[in-house]
């Protein structure tokens, strides 16, 4: 039997093309400081979620961007009070020190328009003591006449304050510069970014996401909680596993349209946006369920998302370790009937607690990954037409046309798509499309992924072209 060892995080990176040992520069401070604003500000992207409310950031949250000819991997952290003892405080404060830990310099970020706190004193201590280069900004110094509310941080005993303003850019070149220039060398990128494939955990709250993949990474790198909605923005690592390369996202749980109206918060609209956005730059979308729970509407609404944006899709029936064998069976039986769309979406049975299943949902993804770049070649697509017509001609109707299949190609890959020429597109019915799909899955696999076949018009020879 093959011993697969644990996979090992190389050095996450919010992007795909991360690297092992691109330097990173973690950002820190009390909640509603203005973090996740700088955090944009030197990813050069809105990727954080924004808000006034405190404690929206809850996870590390990673990005790569480069500066003055040099590389860098940024990370935004939640709010850190040391003092603070409630349990998803000391889960945020867990999860700064693992982001100073892993860091090669440091930005403290304060509110310069409000006095310092004893959190502030605390974790300025903290950093301090972590040996890593700390430079100390002074955020919403949105003019000169702020600048000297700013410099109170000189009463710590900090050798340079750089106030700045992340929402409006003032002072953060500056800011940059001076960081940038304790990091180590970035080395050569051996990678590109598009080799890597991105895979999309996605759900409804509380369905184990972050839970799997603290169980795949062998860390505790994102929170869990057993509160639904304990992660809000979709978070990336990069791992290794047998020698490929992977980046894992991390979703907010997409509750239904009417809930989160009612009862959530604009942050968590926000999230959902975040999660949809996961869906659309994945090759593949891994969608949890918990087995207890079922597989509900709600689920075959977040997976029919997948299959609109033509993503890879895979099923996975979470906290399998709580039902014995024939119980699971139901669960899997019932899964395919509610998910009766997606028929070609495989299932597996995963438990975060005890690591089953997990080497069978990255064999599952490697396949899928690979049916959904597959390239048939125009020979062997026609003769599989061939054979397809033969069986079944498409049926003649309303007004007597039969309409004729010349020939198909595949005109693109994720997912596979292929364009059938024809003398009558609008005369081939919906069922016979279907048929055509379904023999394109027998013959060539296409596990997990949409096929789209489309139907387009071949002129005669000495036609006129349609008139505009």
């Amino acid at each position: 039997m093959t011993r697969h060892r644990t996979p090992s995080l190389t050095r996450p990176a919010s992007l795909p093309g991360g690297l092992g040992a691109t330097p990173i520069v973690a950002i820190v401070g009390r909640p509603n400081v203005g973090k996740s604003t700088l955090f944009n500000r030197l990813a050069r992207a809105r990727i954080a979620i924004v808000h006034d409310e405190p404690g929206v950031t809850r996870d590390r949250k990673y990005a790569d961007t480069t500066a003055f000819g040099k590389r860098y991997a940024i990370v935004d952290t939640g709010g850190f009070d040391p003092h603070d003892d409630d349990p998803m405080r000391v889960g945020i404060a867990s999860q700064v020190r693992s982001a100073v830990e892993e860091a090669d310099a440091i930005v403290f970020v304060t509110d310069a328009t409000a006095a310092l706190t004893e959190a502030d004193t605390a974790a300025v201590a903290l950093l301090r003591a972590s040996g890593r280069p700390v430079f100390f900004a002074a955020n919403k110094a949105d003019s000169p006449q702020v600048d000297a509310d700013a410099f109170e941080l000189y009463r710590l005993g900090v050798d340079r304050v750089f106030p700045v303003s992340a929402l409006h850019g003032r002072g953060i070149g500056e800011l940059e510069s001076a960081f940038v220039a304790a990091l180590p060398d970035t080395p050569e990128e051996t990678e590109a970014e598009d080799t890597l494939p991105r895979i999309a955990l996605i759900g409804r709250p509380n369905a184990g996401k972050s839970s799997l993949l603290n169980r795949i990474l062998g860390e505790d790198r994102v929170l869990v909680d057993a509160r639904p909605g304990t992660t809000r923005d979709a978070i990336d690592a990069v791992l290794e596993r047998d020698g490929t390369r992977y980046v894992f996202i991390d979703t907010a749980g997409i509750r239904r349209k009417g809930k989160v109206a009612k009862e959530a918060s604009e942050v968590e609209s926000l999230s959902v946006l975040s999660s949809i956005r996961a869906i659309e730059r994945a090759h593949v979308v891994v969608m949890l369920c918990d087995a207890q729970e079922g597989v509900a509407e709600q689920d075959a609404k977040i997976l029919g998302l997948a299959e609109e944006r033509g993503r890879g899709m895979i099923v996975v029936l979470s906290k399998s370790d709580l039902l014995p064998k024939t119980e699971m069976a139901k669960a899997e039986e019932m899964a395919r009937e509610k998910l009766a769309f997606a028929p070609y979406v495989p299932v597996v049975r995963v438990s975060a607690k005890d690591g089953r299943g997990v080497g069978e949902l990255f064999e599952t993804i490697d396949r899928v990954r690979d049916a959904s770049r597959k390239r048939i070649s125009t020979g062997a697509l026609n003769r599989f037409f061939e054979e397809v017509i033969e069986i079944r001609p498409p049926p003649t109707m309303g007004g007597g046309r039969a309409p004729r299949l010349y020939y198909v190609t595949q005109a693109e890959v994720g997912p596979p798509t292929f364009v059938a020429m024809t003398n009558a597109p609008d005369h081939i019915h919906f069922s016979y499309k279907r048929f055509v799909i379904n023999q394109l899955r027998k013959r060539f696999g296409f596990e997990g992924v949409p096929v789209r076949v489309h139907y387009k018009a071949r002129r005669r020879r000495g036609e006129d072209k349609p008139k505009p």
